[in-house]
């Protein structure tokens, strides 16, 4: 339990103990009879309780006796009626068994309401209202907010929520039931000095229908919460089917995507978001590229550095990307994040040239994160930089490419959160890009004529055989003519591995040159590259090392 939910809950429970305690040191009963009736009813009532919607509370009306017992009885009786009735409620059909602690926090904080609800009510409020209905809304009103507003806090204090969040969404609404208990008790206690408190009992059916209205609508809030989530879960089913499609278009941002996410949440977490701005975040971080589906493969795919035409067409990602997503109709701001995600501090990014604050602080997390990942992955025209490497590079841009408090809260946290990135995720869905199928001899308009690639002939195995053959030497013959005109090494092995591939399909290729006693990587590429990357190899152990 986090220590300002232990601070809080132990200043409640010695304030409402230390009042619970006046109240019976100054005990005083005029009537037994009535006041064991009001006490017998009461506890009955917290029998009547609902489940309270997204916390794991529960909500009874036996409040309607704590405010009859204000305006009928004296402190001390209404304090224990009030706690008596709370202690039933925490035990009453509990699902779970309720702690120690908690017990001593609901009755010290009933003991609380109703202190001050008695003596508002006798007191402050009776020098404005001379009226009984006017006395006793505006005690309902300041029961409601003392009874409500302590809980809201330990909740959020306990589970990282917003107290004014968990205040509007889970009791706010049953404030026109405090005002309906008002007028209940207003009635009762207008007929007890005419005909006297057995009256009380005739509005035992009127306490049902209240318990019953409480069940309706909060059965419907729970169909709309399921709703909801139903929708949430459909949103992110789109995002994770998004993300594959992306994936299908540049293979190496698979793992890099989910890497991201993984940075962007915590850092965010660490920055002080919640709510729709971190889930839009979080889909940001997955879907922020795109709108590289609208970019031909060979410039994705390209070993080397792109020409100035090549990248006009690259800085169009961010607005396809933010076109796609707006059809989406995402119940939060993904859009404008994906569509600044290449933006930069000093206005120098692209499409829009926003400059500083002008940027959504979400776009900002995600250009830090994206480019401190990307600089430690591999890609075609470099290799991968290590994680410290790159951490250096975006502290170096900070106040220039990306906002400087991200940059320094990224570069508190980045080691911690290096392993959680590199930890297997759940989601690790991947397309069957790589299969091969038999089936389908020709496509329905024909093949295209070519001395390049082999032509099914399901009569005669050999000339298939002979083809294949030439296929590969002209795949040779190619390989060498690039390698003849690469200009330095790593470009070189990137030729390499991608005319390779065509001839021998691989998931991975690392290769390795020797340095002194030890193998070292040279060039990586595909699956699992940071494992390769960091991987060396003494001479003469592994496969490898002979």
């Amino acid at each position: 339990m986090p220590t300002k939910a232990k601070v809080f809950i132990g200043f409640v429970s010695l304030t409402g103990l230390t009042t619970l305690a006046i109240g019976l040191a100054h005990w005083e009963c005029s009537d037994p009879i009535r006041y064991i009736s009001y006490l017998f009813v009461a506890i009955l009532a917290s029998c009547l309780k609902v489940s309270l919607p997204g916390i794991t509370g529960t909500m009874s009306v036996n409040f309607l006796f704590v405010l009859i017992g204000i305006s009928e009885l004296s402190f001390s009786e209404t304090l224990v009626m009030g706690c008596c009735a709370t202690l039933m409620q925490c035990f009453w059909r509990a699902k779970v068994p309720p702690k120690a602690v908690q017990i001593l926090f609901n009755i010290s904080n009933m003991a609380i309401a109703t202190g001050v609800c008695y003596f508002a009510f006798h007191g402050l409020l009776s020098a404005k209202h001379t009226s009984l209905p006017g006395l006793l809304a505006s005690t309902a009103l300041t029961f409601f907010v003392m009874n409500t507003v302590p809980v809201a806090t330990v909740i959020s204090l306990t589970e990282g929520k917003r107290i004014k969040n968990t205040w509007q969404e889970c009791y706010f609404w049953s404030f026109p039931y405090y005002l309906v208990g008002a007028a209940i008790a207003g009635s009762i206690s207008s007929l007890n000095s005419v005909i006297g408190w057995q009256t009380s009992l005739l509005f035992l059916p009127i306490i049902y229908w209240i318990y019953r209205s409480y069940r309706l609508y909060l059965d419907r809030l729970e169909g709309e919460k399921r709703h909801v989530d139903q929708m949430s879960a459909l949103h992110l089913r789109t995002i994770e089917a998004l993300a594959l499609a992306i994936e299908a278009k540049d293979h190496s941002t698979h793992n890099h995507l989910q890497r991201v996410r993984i940075y962007c949440t915590e850092l965010a977490k660490e920055m002080g978001l919640s709510g729709d701005e971190l889930e839009a975040l979080r889909a940001a971080a997955l879907l922020h590229d795109i709108g590289k589906l609208a970019i031909p493969e060979h410039i994705l795919s390209k070993p080397g550095k792109l020409t100035p035409e090549e990248f006009e067409k690259v800085k169009i990602h961010p607005i396809v990307g933010a076109e796609i997503l707006e059809s989406v109709k995402f119940p939060y701001p993904v859009v404008p994040i994906v569509r600044a995600h290449h933006e930069k501090w000093d206005g120098s990014g692209y499409p829009d040239g926003l400059k500083g604050e002008e940027i959504p602080l979400g776009a900002r997390i995600l250009t830090a994160v994206d480019c401190l990942d990307a600089l430690a992955s591999h890609r075609q025209y470099r290799p991968a930089s290590t994680l410290e490497e790159a951490m250096q590079h975006v502290a170096s841009e900070a106040g220039k490419s990306f906002d400087a408090r991200i940059v320094e809260v990224l570069k508190r946290v980045y080691t911690d959160l290096e392993p959680v990135a590199q930890a297997p995720q759940i989601w690790n869905s991947k397309l069957s890009t790589g299969l091969k199928v038999e089936r389908g001899v020709a496509p329905a308009a024909g093949f295209e004529k070519s001395d390049n690639s082999p032509t099914p002939n399901t009569s005669a195995d050999f000339l298939s055989s002979i083809v294949a053959a030439r296929w590969e030497v002209q795949n040779l013959f190619e390989l060498t003519h690039a390698l003849g005109n690469s200009l330095s090494l790593d470009e070189t092995l990137s030729v390499f591995s991608v005319r390779l591939k065509r001839m021998v399909p691989y998931d991975t290729i690392a290769i390795y040159l020797r340095q002194g006693d030890r193998l070292v990587p040279e060039y990586v590429s595909g699956e699992n590259f940071r494992v390769f990357s960091s991987l060396q190899v003494p001479v003469g152990q592994g496969l490898i090392g002979w």
